[in-house]
């Protein structure tokens, strides 16, 4: 059963530092946790249409957070940057935020 792209693309991680890499064209990304490199940039080029040359993935531990008496962690995470080659043209959704 293959999945679909967006069951692997949760949502694109918007923070100064990844908003720096878009001139290089490297993008953020939260993706499922299960994904491997080649799920991930199979997605974004089915997603986007563009090409991509290069996939770094990390797991984000969660953090402790309090609320009164109580405290927990908040969820773990996959976060992948996602280099795209020199001719593939640029993410048109992160275009609109600069």
């Amino acid at each position: 059963m293959s999945k679909l792209a967006h069951d692997i693309i949760l949502k694109p991680v918007i923070t100064e530092e990844s908003m720096m890499g878009t001139a290089f064209k490297k993008y953020t990304f939260k993706v499922a946790k299960n994904a491997n490199k080649v799920e991930i940039k199979n997605a974004v080029e089915e997603a986007f249409g563009v090409t991509v040359a290069k996939v770094n993935t990390m797991n984000c531990k969660g953090h402790l957070r309090r609320y009164g008496r109580y405290e927990g962690y908040t969820p773990a995470w996959k976060k992948a940057i996602v280099t795209l080659t020199e001719d593939s043209k640029t993410i048109d959704f992160f275009d609109g935020l600069l």
